[in-house]
């Protein structure tokens, strides 16, 4: 609710202007690849919860180039792993709104979930507070994942 509520970027698209940017840190952006790329959610689902989009601004997964569907669902991949690895995550919901009518809060440029799970994170008081508690901040949270994302691959 706090999204859906809040004064929406007269800017621009927030995937288009943020990355083009250029100040990944005050962005939340946690990995760069060629054609897509990883940022924190603003309003997170859970602690870790990561966007991934292309930098191309395009309402519609079909109509991305394979190659940058291809790196959306790379950098998703590497994510996750560097996520369980450094956050414990034991497990994920990873998906797409796509369209205002499936829920995108940003039906106008695709982009692709990646919420860390753990056995118990639901507890009362989403339901009965409609209050979701972040066990670490998003600042504290990009450094740890822009730290860990930045080690070459294995």
């Amino acid at each position: 609710m706090d999204y859906v509520q809040s004064p929406k970027d007269a800017d621009g698209c927030i995937f288009c202007t943020r990355p083009a940017a250029g100040d990944d840190e005050e962005y939340l952006i946690v990995l760069r690849g060629e054609l897509a790329y990883a940022m924190l959610n603003l309003y997170p689902y859970n602690n870790g919860h990561l966007l991934i989009a292309p930098y191309d601004h395009e309402a519609q997964l079909d109509r991305l180039d394979p190659a940058t569907q291809q790196e959306m669902l790379t950098l998703s991949t590497r994510c996750m792993k560097v996520i369980r690895e450094a956050m414990q995550a034991t497990g994920f919901n990873f998906g797409a709104n796509l369209g205002s009518a499936a829920g995108a809060g940003i039906a106008e440029h695709v982009h692709l979930h990646v919420v860390p799970r753990w056995v118990g994170d639901t507890n009362f008081m989403p339901v009965l507070g409609h209050t979701k508690v972040q066990v670490q901040g998003l600042r504290e949270t990009r450094d740890l994942l822009a730290r860990a994302l930045a080690e070459p691959e294995e």
